[in-house]
């Protein structure tokens, strides 16, 4: 017996249960202000329109009375209640974000392109249709497109710096090939 009214403990003194407590208390006190507020304000500006309160509004049939009045009064508190319920969660939310970051989630799926399965993000191919997949092309940063711009630049300088070399060295051998094929044909 110990053992489960240490269990009830636990599990009424629980968070959630004390949240709900307090909602529950709140949401009556509440139902009171929404009901004094139909009743007494909105039912009888209804009621100018229809030149009657719509509480007392009754339907008289084989002796038996259907007062629809006070369901339709029921019926403006409820829809009354739920909005000022969804404007204060709506605002109580709100005021919780502030401050917070969104979370980017991460995607840990991908569609295939060919059989348009989902798939693992990691996949290399596709476990339904057993196509290839092509690898995923990363989108490089700021700072790695910058050094593989100046990569590129550095390599095409010294390219053209070994061009410009080799040019030196071949010309010479240029001009003696030159003259040997010239004396060649002299001595023909």
């Amino acid at each position: 017996m110990k053992k489960f009214l240490k269990e009830f403990k636990e599990f009424a003194l629980r968070g959630n249960v004390m949240d709900l407590a307090v909602a529950v208390i709140i949401g009556a006190a509440f139902q009171a202000i929404i009901s004094s507020l139909v009743e007494d304000v909105f039912s009888p500006l209804i009621g100018l329109i229809a030149k009657t309160d719509l509480s007392f509004l009754v339907l008289n049939i084989r002796g038996v009375d259907i007062k629809y009045g006070s369901f339709l009064t029921a019926l403006i508190n409820f829809i009354l209640i739920a909005f000022c319920i969804f404007l204060l969660i709506k605002g109580l939310n709100k005021i919780a974000s502030i401050g917070k970051k969104p979370v980017v989630e991460e995607k840990t799926t991908k569609t295939c392109p060919f059989c348009q399965s989902e798939i693992s993000i990691k996949a290399t191919r596709c476990p339904h249709c057993t196509s290839e997949l092509p690898l995923p092309v990363e989108e490089p940063e700021e700072e790695k497109v910058e050094e593989k711009v100046e990569e590129q630049a550095d390599e095409a300088e010294g390219k053209e710096e070994e061009k410009k070399e080799t040019e030196k060295k071949e010309a010479p051998q240029a001009k003696n090939n030159q003259k040997g094929k010239s004396n060649r044909s002299k001595r023909r």
